[in-house]
């Protein structure tokens, strides 16, 4: 008998050239289970039932010409009729009676599967669609799911409610958009010796970056039980972030990992299914994967990735029994993977205002949304939406489509980025903002609202119709320059998508915005955390710093990762990371920072920059930043990482900050070590400076100020803080010239360039080697200079 026309197919006999009867779900389980098992990933066994089995019970129960009925004339768009023909159907199915021939084999494959796993052996049950998960269409989580089934009886039950939805609302609509055959679609179910990860862990691998599609990311999810929670959006999983060219080559790169919000878990119910309990509380506090086993999982995602030839979406389980990882599904990644035009045109969004957004959650996508707001409660109330509507939810399950695919934008209370709602507005392509809170009581029924996902990870919610503007770049008709285009980048979680542009890496990584905003902490305020004597002071660090006994080291780690993302958002390119350049006022704004900081009249020119770093008080911090580069390098592989000194009055200064970064425990002949040319010593000892440092990068904003005798913050006399002045132009041609003789690098990372077309048209005329703008900036200027 052909492979095809048998009713129930081993996982050691199926392969992805099966996909035609298996569905890809299972064609992709045999695939791993039979091609991958001997290069160590494992696959808990099971068997298929597949679409000759489908279409054998069908047509054993006679129900075909009934289903023809029904269908005729469908339209998905018409709520009600959907609703209805969605029902007959199900009610049909629910009925159907296994004909004896299958239902004896089902008996054996199940018998196989106890003898190797033991007597009433747990499985899932599962359903994989001829057409599911090919490239151009998920159906994730649209057909149902059955977990902890054991026993004969709970098993043939399972199949039947599986095989039921292939007529729910949602797969029926989603059939139709996608232009699949309603009745020439079949199933194929999947049984499973299921993982008992009720008792350890469970998750989701993307082999890229889900909201950029950056590729050299391995995105890895965790909760603790079940993985079925992660898509219901009632927690947060810990996420990890694993760099694939380091890791190849052998270091431990995981260089993000952010702890999740895991207060609820799914374990085996007693009977069957599951049952959600609470994490204990200091359970919640931990990651919810080892180190070892991140690391684990990484190497499986890249061989499935390698093996397949494409982006691939891997759940994930790890056994409390045994203490083993498993790979339980591997998919097609469907909305990266089809946007080939990625690569070759680059869409910005940027909306018009500086007003304060009403509401704020998790950014999902990359655009803007408008339309009025519709709050519903319960997916029966779908019928009530319009197209066009800004769809507000407590949080979305797959019944929900039919309304999703209408509406402009999606804003849910709860979720997170693999929640349900984020997974299909991804592939739908509408911009969504889930884990809100509290949307459905602060957005009101019929009002006009604009959500933004174009400004980083946090979504923002306005009130009324704000304008917006669209750019959409060719990058193949981008001209190429002779001088290296840099970006000026802060916050990392911009970076993966900033790397998209045409650009030649970072002139300029600020450490100040991951301090801020990521730490929030003075950073001697938790060096010396165990000294401090302010309870109120205590327990606000604490809170920040939750899952660090060692406040040191939470400073480390954010530091480190922060820097980390931005370094292989462009690796193998340089990525120059300036040392810390917060002015005393800055740093006393963080918390505890009024503690270890004066008071000064005029910052800008005070306690900054390499005096700092030599003050013995100060020392400690500066060697916690040393030690977050050193782990970016060492650990994570990232060796495209160049240091830069900023505000270094005089070379012995200069000289001292290098013999402490070696102290520390950088060497400076392993990694170039620049100085900010933005003070007029600077220039005027340009070559003693060049005897110390590996080159100078223009900072033409401080450099302005102290060429023309200004305070740059003073507003009454802002208008003459102008970098085309002859005097400012006059001293950055002569630094220029002295880092060209001494064959030195030499660029720019100042504002003047992304802000005035002309002046950057000026250096180019000076021979500088790179000018490094901000991201908005970077494609106009470079047709700016190219047109010259």
């Amino acid at each position: 008998m052909q492979k095809k026309q048998k009713y129930i197919l081993n996982f050691k006999e199926i392969s992805k050239k099966d996909i035609a009867f298996v569905g890809g779900k299972n064609g992709s389980l045999g695939e791993i289970y039979s091609q991958l098992s001997a290069k160590g990933i494992s696959v808990p066994n099971g068997f298929a039932l597949t679409s000759a089995a489908y279409w054998h019970i069908i047509k054993t129960n006679k129900i075909l010409p009934q289903l023809e009925g029904l269908f005729k004339g469908l339209d998905a768009n018409n709520i009600e009729q959907l609703q209805k023909i969605g029902k007959v159907a199900r009610s049909l199915t629910l009925k159907l009676n296994f004909p004896e021939d299958l239902k004896e084999e089902i008996v054996k494959s199940y018998q196989d599967l106890e003898k190797e796993y033991g007597k009433n052996c747990e499985v899932a049950v599962r359903s994989s669609g001829v057409a599911e998960d090919a490239p151009n269409a998920s159906f994730a989580g649209q057909f149902e799911t059955f977990l902890n089934i054991s026993g004969k009886e709970q098993l043939f039950s399972a199949i039947i409610k599986c095989l039921t939805s292939n007529f729910n609302d949602r797969v029926i609509a989603y059939r139709q958009e996608k232009g699949f055959p309603q009745l020439k679609f079949a199933l194929s179910i999947g049984i499973q010796k299921m993982v008992r990860s009720d008792l350890a862990s469970s998750g989701i691998i993307f082999t890229l970056d889900t909201e950029t599609g950056f590729e050299n990311i391995i995105s890895i999810n965790s909760i603790f039980g079940v993985g079925e929670m992660i898509v219901k959006g009632k927690i947060t999983p810990d996420q990890f972030y694993v760099f694939k060219p380091t890791l190849k080559q052998g270091y431990k790169s995981i260089i993000v990992k952010n702890l999740g919000r895991k207060n609820k878990k799914y374990i085996f119910a007693k009977n069957s299914g599951l049952k959600e309990v609470a994490v204990l509380p200091e359970k919640q506090l931990m990651f919810s994967l080892e180190e070892e086993d991140i690391l684990q999982l990484a190497k499986w995602a890249l061989l499935i990735e390698e093996h397949y030839g494409s982006p691939q979406d891997i759940e994930w389980a790890k056994d409390g029994k045994t203490g083993k990882l498993f790979i339980v599904q591997s998919r097609p990644e469907t909305i990266h993977s089809q946007e080939e035009q990625r690569v070759h045109y680059f869409q910005e969004y940027k909306l018009k205002t500086k007003g304060p957004p009403v509401l704020t959650g998790i950014a999902i996508g990359n655009k803007i949304g408008q339309g009025e707001v519709k709050i519903l409660a319960r997916v029966s109330d779908i019928s009530e939406f319009r197209k066009g509507d800004i769809l507000v939810t407590r949080m979305t399950d797959p019944d929900w489509l039919p309304v999703m695919r209408l509406a402009s934008g999606i804003v849910t209370d709860e979720g997170g980025r693999l929640c349900h709602a984020a997974i299909v507005s991804r592939e739908l392509g509408v911009p969504a903002i889930v884990g809100t809170k509290n949307a459905t009581k602060i957005l009101k029924n019929g009002e006009m609202v604009t959500i933004d996902c174009a400004s980083g990870s946090e979504g923002k919610i306005f009130k009324g119709k704000i304008p917006f503007e669209v750019k959409k770049y060719n990058l193949k008709e981008i001209p190429k320059l002779k001088t290296k285009i840099m970006v000026n980048i802060g916050a990392p979680e911009i970076a993966f998508k900033t790397s998209f542009l045409p650009q030649s890496g970072v002139g300029l990584a600020r450490e100040e915005f991951i301090i801020a905003e990521k730490i929030k902490v003075h950073p001697l305020a938790l060096y010396h955390f165990n000294e401090l004597k302010d309870e109120k002071l205590r327990k606000q660090i604490e809170r920040i710093t939750v899952e660090h006994k060692n406040k040191k080291e939470f400073f480390i780690k954010e530091l480190a990762e922060g820097v980390a993302q931005i370094s292989s958002a462009f690796w193998p390119k340089e990525v120059i990371v300036r040392f810390s350049d917060f002015k005393t006022n800055e740093y006393r704004g963080l918390i505890g920072g009024k503690m270890f900081e004066g008071q000064e009249e005029n910052p800008m020119l005070g306690f900054r920059g390499a005096s700092r770093y030599l003050d013995t008080d100060f020392q400690p911090a500066f060697q916690m930043e040393i030690q977050a580069i050193k782990r970016c390098r060492d650990i994570f592989g990232l060796k495209n990482i160049s240091l830069m000194v900023p505000f270094c009055r005089t070379p012995e200064e200069g000289k001292k900050v290098i013999e402490l970064v070696e102290k520390f425990g950088i060497k400076k002949g392993e990694v170039k070590i620049y100085v900010m040319a933005e003070i007029p010593s600077n220039i005027i000892l340009a070559d003693k400076f060049l005897d110390i440092f590996d080159g100078m990068s223009i900072g033409s904003n401080d450099l302005t100020q102290l060429v023309l005798g200004l305070d740059r913050d003073n507003g009454k006399i802002a208008y003459i803080g102008d970098e085309r002045n002859e005097a400012v132009k006059h001293v950055i041609k002569k630094v220029i010239e002295i880092c060209k003789k001494r064959k030195k690098y030499i660029g720019i990372c100042g504002q003047a360039p992304s802000d005035f077309p002309e002046f950057a048209q000026f250096l180019v005329e000076q021979g500088i080697e790179s000018i490094s703008l901000n991201p908005d900036t970077v494609i106009k200027t470079i047709i700016a200079i190219a047109k010259e």
